[in-house]
């Protein structure tokens, strides 16, 4: 096939075939074919070197990988279009094929790969040089005939109608390769359709095998294509297949596929293609799959009518000639019926019941000999080899002989509500790590608090009209609100405005300045000369100076409409956000940290470590080591922040990128009072520190705070893994908390919806590797499929059927070698979800946790004990065991699922009447175990999850829809943030008092206690006020009636100020009485 696109060129004579330049898809290609390497370099030299200046060739003899692939190749070259031209005849199996994988044996025929600019590169194997001399080339095709003959087809296993095959026939069609199509069908594992490229190598996944054909390594490098085909196999094949599958479709089906195409849509009105200019085999993958959608003229007018962007893309891939052969070579229907099609084993078409499930995870169904003993050996021994249980301390500090894990999520920003972005971004992820090491006995401290100094608190403090300090105590309070709602388990979670972090940031700087890292320089800076001061970035606003933008309210940081960043002196006609004010320029004497000087160790440091970082991570750092470190000023003219504690500097405070990442250490010694022993860990102590944040935070992570501690140079420790994320979309926007756009922290709390089941969906779409997007309808189909029919229906039938048939006692198991089978594929997810978990994949250990539930229903489906129990002794004793280890693969999912549903986790312990100190998982042995005693009895069995309807879920869009301005022009009356009616009053102040007791039952440290007795005491306060503080109904104007309005406005006011010292409580009240004093005195009067 590869020939002909390139056609026929002369060749020099006999002994050496050499194809001149020409043109692929637009661009210029060469390919050299011959034996001895002086002829290769001289008709290379002489006849191409003129046209191919850009190329590179690489030559690699026949030896090591070489001689993989065939004892009669004798070289193979490749060659780019990328840089310049370097030709090599040495005697090498060291040189590396440019940004491509090694030729591999299976690798016979010509191979392509995509460079990164799109450009395409090819390897080729050589025909026998005693074929050569037999055969004189003369022409480029006969070349070709020589290497065919030596080379072996890959195999297409399908069944009819498959559309999935379809996908690797246009793979397999643009990269040039030749395929043979066998029709046939069979069941197990080995599904269709099946992509055979030799007897060792064979692909069951259709999204898989379109890869492994069609590769573009720069976007497999990063993610994109695999995270775009996971999408669409989980996610897009799965509603596409119920719509093109059934008759009648349900409501939220067709709701789902229109919210999968606007996604589509939305992509390709940004691009030429799914992911940018180029295609990639999601391309392939997603135009295959929604084939039987566009071309059937019923489903395209009610699913496709606003879609012009993927008709403009599907109709433009359509005309290409590899995908017009490809549907020729398939030969199937967009009218049905559809052969069913699976990846790794999971159906892809069938249902929407696993949208979760990916299949990547999937196992293969063959269990051997080794994980049968394996299966066996920790079911029996599994409970007794849990490691000795962790006792809990009353202060959290690093233990001998432990693994000590210290966590820590993104400080939150105090000035406003968090939203769902925020939350899975940071907190939640880091509370689902944490809560994992916890259940491996693993010695945790997860400490997290408010970022609370710096320009953005001032601004918020100026629109309020308050001080910064209230302003941090108003918005800690609603974090903490927000959070505790969450179920996020702080073991501290504190504030960055204390004494301890003024103390230890000033200390790291001193020593930073001492150690020779600390310089001044003179900055311009925009002086307010009405005001009297220096105008950080944020109190300043103009018309943006970028080109084609021209917003009228772009900050001095950043315009809200381009999104791009600016510096405060670049705004064009810029004025003081407090008076109006023009500003001026002066210059002003600031401190700087020269990270240039600190950037070879902080190189080498990252350069051991990141291996253990996310992708987003390592993305961003590497982008800003590409373009080298610079001297970042540290110190601004602002009041509110940690002093300078250097003589001439004492009106100016750090810069909050300087000081926050210090509030980890600051919050720990507020927590601990030993913050040294986690952050300057002795070395018999192994302590390794955990880091969870969004993409925009991490140069302050991974730049910033550890170029400081190795300037600081006292042997703190740096951080070993940082699990970043990308960012979460709501709907088919941004979510904003600048313009309150999406949902909010207090908003989840007034929809109704459980924590856990936020938890679980926001966890389930967590952008690990790239965008993703929060939506009502998903979080429907989540809760309804995953949940409650999934998981919920699996662990109320089993202990359903264990309290009615064996009176609530777990029947004894006699198990068969089926069993064990099941048991050792369980064993393969507990152990992929440890994998997953250790990586900081929390996405990805989820969907084994669904898939663990999934293999229980389908156990329970496949034993039918409702059945044998009514059949013979024997049958009895199968039906008693398959709903016994029903029983315990409850019991197992309850261990799993606590790390993200922890509320459901704590029902269902009750539900199994289970001891919580043998709920745990050996990370070094991840085996399903016997949690469950003989005889034990369970307690009530209860349904974990209730539906969620489309209609309440379409209301709740529209009414987080547009901004929080918008929605309260609209009518929408919203309680102040935090604020809470009496019933919601009182029963947090049950729980807060609740909780106090245990702590204080638990510990005399009052650092521990006393931060909850001070939310129990704000909760009183609260209450309080909210009993006596009804609206006062307006009196009338005669004696009695303001008489009677006084009197009872002065029991008012004496039950406040009985309540409470604070003024601010009661004193809106005294006014109010003093106003009815005057009107009765003026009445008087008259």
């Amino acid at each position: 096939m590869w020939m002909e696109a390139w056609g026929e060129v002369e060749a020099d004579a006999g002994s050496t075939g050499v194809k001149g330049s020409s043109t692929v898809e637009g661009y210029r290609q060469i390919a050299i074919l011959s034996t001895p390497a002086k002829v290769l370099e001289s008709a290379f030299h002489k006849v191409l070197y003129s046209q191919v200046q850009d190329a590179k060739c690489l030559l690699i003899q026949d030896q090591d990988d070489c001689e993989k692939l065939q004892r009669n190749i004798d070289r193979v070259v490749a060659w780019s279009h990328e840089n310049r031209l370097q030709f090599n005849t040495a005697k090498s199996t060291s040189i590396p094929f440019s940004r491509a994988h090694r030729p591999r044996v299976h690798d016979y025929k010509v191979h392509m790969w995509n460079e990164g600019d799109g450009r395409s590169c090819w390897w080729v194997p050589y025909a026998r040089t005693n074929m050569l001399r037999e055969a004189p080339l003369t022409r480029a095709t006969r070349v070709t005939n020589l290497i065919d003959n030596e080379l072996v087809k890959m195999k297409i296993y399908t069944n009819e109608n498959n559309t999935s095959t379809l996908k690797l026939l246009i793979a397999a069609n643009l990269a040039g390769k030749k395929v043979e199509i066998q029709k046939t069908n069979f069941g197990g594992p080995r599904c269709l359709p099946l992509l055979e490229v030799d007897d060792q190598l064979s692909f069951f996944s259709s999204n898989a095998a379109a890869q492994y054909l069609f590769p573009v390594l720069d976007l497999s490098e990063n993610g994109q294509c695999q995270q775009m085909q996971e999408w669409e196999a989980t996610r897009l094949h799965p509603a596409v297949g119920a719509i093109v599958s059934t008759k009648t479709v349900p409501s939220d089906v067709k709701q789902v596929l229109m919210v999968l195409l606007q996604t589509v849509d939305k992509m390709l009105a940004q691009h030429q293609y799914i992911l940018g200019d180029k295609i990639s085999a999601a391309d392939i993958s997603i135009w295959s799959t929604l084939y039987p959608v566009y071309y059937n003229d019923d489903l395209k007018a009610q699913y496709m009518a606003g879609c012009a962007h993927i008709a403009r893309w599907f109709d433009q891939l359509a005309f290409a000639k590899a995908f017009q052969e490809a549907v020729k070579q398939w030969g199937g229907t967009p009218n049905g019926p559809f052969g069913a099609a699976s990846a790794l084993g999971l159906p892809q078409i069938p249902s929407l019941a696993t949208p979760v499930a990916s299949p990547e995870d999937a196992m293969e169904a063959v269990i051997t000999a080794e994980e049968l003993e394996a299966a066996e050996h920790g079911w029996l021994h599994g409970i007794d080899e849990l490691q000795p249980l962790l006792e809990p301390q009353k202060i959290v500090l690093p233990i001998k002989d432990r693994k000590n894990v210290l966590i820590t999520s993104a400080l939150p920003y105090v000035n406003n509500v968090p939203h769902l972005g925020n939350i899975i971004g940071c907190v939640l992820s880091a509370d689902i790590f944490a809560r994992y090491c916890r259940i491996c006995d693993y010695n945790t401290l997860y400490i997290c608090g408010t970022d609370e100094y710096g320009t953005a608190t001032e601004t918020k403090a100026l629109e309020e009209g308050i001080s910064p300090k209230e302003i941090c105590d108003k918005y800690f309070a609603i974090h903490n609100s927000v959070y505790r709602w969450f179920n996020i388990g702080f073991d501290y979670f504190g504030r960055t405005s204390t004494p301890q972090q003024t103390q230890i940031a000033q200390r790291l700087f001193l020593k930073l300045k001492d150690n020779g890292f600390v310089t001044s320089q003179s900055v311009d800076q925009l002086l307010c000369e009405k005001c009297d001061r220096f105008l950080a970035d944020r109190f300043v606003e103009g018309i943006c100076p970028h080109p084609g933008c021209g917003y009228e309210g772009a900050r001095g940081d950043q315009c809200d409409k381009c999104g791009k960043l600016i510096n405060a002196t670049e705004l064009l006609q810029p004025r003081c956000k407090v008076c109006g004010h023009t500003p001026i320029l002066k210059p002003s004497e600031q401190l700087f940290i020269e990270l240039g000087e600190l950037e070879p160790a902080l190189r080498s440091w990252i350069s051991g470590v990141e291996g253990g970082w996310s992708a987003p991570a390592r993305g961003v750092t590497r982008a800003w080591l590409r373009e080298g470190l610079r001297a970042r000023a540290v110190t601004r003219d602002l009041k509110w922040g940690v002093p300078v504690p250097v003589p001439g500097f004492h009106n100016k405070v750090f810069y909050v990128w300087f000081d926050a990442p210090i509030g980890y250490l600051s919050i720990t010694d507020t927590a601990t009072k030993q913050y040294e022993a986690w952050w300057k860990p002795d070395k018999k102590y192994d302590v390794k520190l955990y880091q969870f944040m969004a993409k925009d935070n991490v140069p302050f992570h991974v730049i910033m705070f550890p170029a400081t501690l190795i300037g600081v140079n006292e042997g703190h420790i740096l951080v070993n893994h940082i699990y970043a994320t990308e960012y979460l979309n709501y709907e088919e926007g941004k979510f904003s908390k600048s313009r309150g756009v999406g949902v909010f922290g207090t908003d989840a709390q007034e929809t109704g919806i459980p924590s856990d089941v936020w938890r679980f969906y926001l966890a389930s779409i967590r952008p690990e590797t790239s965008d993703s997007s929060f939506s009502w309808v998903e979080l429907g189909t989540r809760n309804n499929s995953e949940l409650l029919n999934n998981l919920g229906n699996f662990c109320h039938r089993s202990l359903m059927f264990c309290a009615n048939s064996f009176k609530q006692r777990v029947p004894d198991l006699t198990l068969t070698r089926n069993d064990f089978e099941m048991i050792a594929a369980v064993n393969r997810h507990v152990a992929a979800y440890v994998s997953d978990m250790e990586r900081g994949r929390l996405r990805d250990a989820l969907r084994h946790v669904m898939s663990i539930s999934k293999l229980g229903n389908q156990h329970m489906q496949s034993e039918q004990p409702w059945v044998l129990l009514k059949g013979s002794d024997e049958e009895k004793i199968r039906g008693a065991t398959a709903i016994g280890l029903s029983c315990q693969l409850v019991a197992l999912l309850c261990v799993l699922v606590s790390p993200y549903m922890p509320d459901t986790s704590r029902r269902l312990r009750e539900q199994l009447n289970a001891d919580a100190k043998l709920l745990r998982i050996n990370p070094q042995k991840p085996f399903f175990i016997r949690y469950l005693p003989p005889g034990h009895v369970i307690g009530k069995p209860e349904p974990l999850f209730t539906k969620l309807e489309a209609d309440k879920l379409e209301a709740l869009k529209a009414k987080y829809a547009g901004t929080q301005s918008e929605r309260q022009q609209n009518g929408e009356v919203k309680k102040p943030a935090g604020a809470k009616t009496i019933a919601e009053l009182e029963a947090a102040i049950k729980a807060q008092g609740e909780k106090v007791r245990q702590l204080k039952s638990s510990t005399k440290g009052k650092a521990v206690w006393q931060p909850e007795v001070n939310i129990l005491l704000d909760l009183k306060k609260q209450l309080t006020a909210a009993q006596v503080a009804k609206p006062t109904p307006t009196p009338g104007n005669n004696d009695a009636q303001l008489e009677k309005a006084i009197a009872e406005q002065g029991d008012k006011v004496r039950k406040l100020k009985a309540s409470t010292k604070d003024k601010s409580v009661w004193q809106p009240e005294v006014n109010i009485l003093l106003d009815l004093k005057k009107r009765l005195a003026a009445l008087q009067a008259k």
